[in-house]
């Protein structure tokens, strides 16, 4: 018995290193001989520029075949290239019918497009290897999701400058819309196709999220040291009563600190001061409030974080602090010489006849014991800290680092070495409504350029200049002035930047970035004309009517109209002559 037992188990064991034996013989021959397909390719734009997640299929004798590796599909990368393989039966090639097709929503799709095989001896596997290229160029079609997003962001527009919500939610409602749809009926029908929520969340620029948030931070623990109050003092005390030279040094001082203090802030900080002067002055406030405010967007136009606009170029188009310093500050400090004289003759009668200067030594003396420094220490270094974050600034384009670092990294310094409260800072002084705007409208803006309408504004502006770089510089500059003055610069600029970019690469000579400058210098400015142009306007009129001084949409616009023109003239005048 025991011996039979030993037998059966001898046999089993053979049979089992036998098996063994044959699978590996069989995994060890080689595989049947077939024909390895190498196929690659880039899609572009007409410009040229490719295009990411678009669908391409290869055809062989006229039926679809599946790459090989585990892709259900090919789809071309960032840069717009593809490459894929294919293992197809022996003797296929190179007689067989290769051809390739692509599509990606809100484009013309490109049918079947022969192919040209190329042998190219053998793979490692023993496969006969055959290679193809083919480039294929897409071109944009109107579909339901092009009317889609367009209505959105005219919505979004409208809604923003009519103030029927506020602005943060219509913006942050357009994108989750545009999102919402994407994922519903553009499900249903690519046709409603508009943008996949990863480009949606890649179209956030963050450089600019960050540099606003750094600067408010920075503002944050600059105003607790009553440095803002005690210029406002300085002001006074110098123009000795002179309520025209108060104004001129007032308009002074709000620009300079505007060009490194965003324009906003900046009259945050120097509104309560100029309502209270002008009281003792017995003037309306807003006779210094206006020119001030006008003062501000002039001088924030000066450089790269004084205005949200050139925030937003500047990350866009990836232009330094220097750049803009040495392309706006003239300009714009003519700009301020001409706008800060007009005011003084818009206002004479209310500076020469209404204003009661009396006791001057007293005021300055009420003045003085009211507005003082109230931490000197905090403010030295804010200012140390401050002119760090500046010179970084300077160096952006040496260094190479992005300016929302400069600007994280001198103020954290500021609130750690300050010992602030963060949380504090954070929930109190960072304008989270803004940076969520801010968001949202950077969503709205990628789906209405995903869908196309971007590329027929910019075709039009094109068509209309016929590629004439003086014919776009002045039609960007006054198309960007006049409707920054009817409409919220902030999304207008982030809507002409990609127009401005395509221009950019067709208009002969724009390569120079003047129509950057163009834009900049329209969009800032543009947005003096009416106390919705620019987010500073809005924010000084509010405060001053919640102080019970009111002024009226016509008479903000009268006061401000033909200043802000005669500035755009001159700023035309310097583009066409210095470019």
């Amino acid at each position: 018995m025991r011996h039979r037992m030993v037998s059966f188990l001898n046999i089993l064991i053979f049979l089992l290193i036998a098996g063994l034996l044959a699978a590996s013989a069989v995994m060890a021959a080689p595989a049947p001989a077939g024909d390895h397909l190498a196929i690659s390719g880039l899609v572009t734009n007409p410009m040229g520029k490719g295009l990411k997640e678009v669908e391409v299929e290869v055809l062989v004798n006229g039926q679809p075949v599946k790459p090989t590796g585990k892709e259900a599909e090919i789809a071309t990368g960032k840069p717009g290239g593809f490459v894929a393989d294919f293992i197809l039966p022996a003797g296929t090639l190179p007689a067989a019918k290769v051809e390739v097709k692509a599509g990606k929503p809100s484009w013309k799709p490109v049918l079947a497009t022969p192919v040209k095989v190329v042998e190219a001896g053998m793979d490692a596997q023993g496969n006969k290897l055959f290679q193809a290229a083919q480039n294929l160029t897409l071109n944009r079609t109107i579909t339901p999701g092009f009317w889609i997003a367009s209505l959105i962001l005219l919505l979004v527009y409208v809604v923003i400058s009519l103030e029927l919500m506020h602005r943060t939610l219509v913006s942050f409602l357009g994108a989750a819309l545009i999102i919402f749809i994407t994922y519903t009926l553009g499900t249903w029908d690519k046709s409603f196709y508009i943008i996949s929520f990863d480009d949606a969340i890649g179209a956030i620029d963050l450089n600019v999220i960050f540099l606003l948030m750094g600067m408010m931070l920075f503002v944050g623990v600059m105003k607790k040291t009553g440095m803002f109050q005690f210029l406002a003092f300085k002001a006074y005390a110098l123009a000795k009563g002179n309520v025209f030279v108060l104004s001129l040094i007032l308009q002074v001082i709000t620009a300079v600190v505007s060009a490194f203090l965003d324009n906003v802030t900046t009259m945050l900080l120097v509104l309560p001061v100029t309502i209270e002067i002008a009281v003792t002055l017995k003037i309306n406030p807003l006779v210094l409030l206006i020119p001030e405010v006008f003062a501000s967007n002039v001088g924030g136009t000066a450089t790269l974080i004084g205005d949200p606009p050139n925030i937003l170029i500047g990350s866009y188009a990836g232009l330094t602090f220097g750049q803009f310093v040495r392309n706006l500050t003239l300009v714009c400090t003519v700009c301020l010489a001409v706008s800060s004289f007009f005011f003084l003759w818009w206002h004479k009668r209310d500076y020469y006849l209404k204003a009661e200067v009396k006791d001057i030594p007293r005021t300055i003396a009420y003045l003085k014991e009211e507005y003082q420094i109230t931490d000197k220490k905090l403010m030295i270094q804010s200012l140390m800290l401050l002119g760090f974050t500046i010179l970084l600034f300077a160096l952006h384009g040496f260094l190479h680092m992005p300016v929302s670092i400069a600007a994280l990294v001198g103020s954290l310094l500021l609130v750690a070495i300050s010992g602030e409260d963060i949380v504090e800072l954070l929930e109190k002084e960072v304008e989270w409504p803004t940076l969520v705007f801010f968001i949202g409208l950077f969503m709205v803006i990628a789906g209405a350029e995903e869908t196309g309408l971007i590329q027929i504004i910019a075709n039009f502006v094109k068509d209309v200049s016929r590629g004439n770089l003086t014919a776009a510089i002045i039609i960007v500059l006054w198309v960007s002035a006049i409707a920054s003055a009817f409409i919220d610069n902030i999304p207008f600029t982030a809507t002409m930047l990609p127009i401005i970019a395509f221009l950019n690469q067709t208009i002969p000579g724009a390569e120079s970035g003047v129509l950057w400058w163009s834009l900049s210098l329209g969009a800032c400015l543009g947005g003096n004309g009416t106390m919705i142009g620019a987010s500073a306007n809005v924010v000084t009129v509010g405060l001053a009517d919640k102080a019970g001084y009111h002024i009226s949409f016509l008479e903000y616009m009268k006061a401000c109209w033909w200043p802000m023109m005669i500035t755009v003239t001159i700023c035309m005048v310097y583009l066409l002559i210095a470019y």
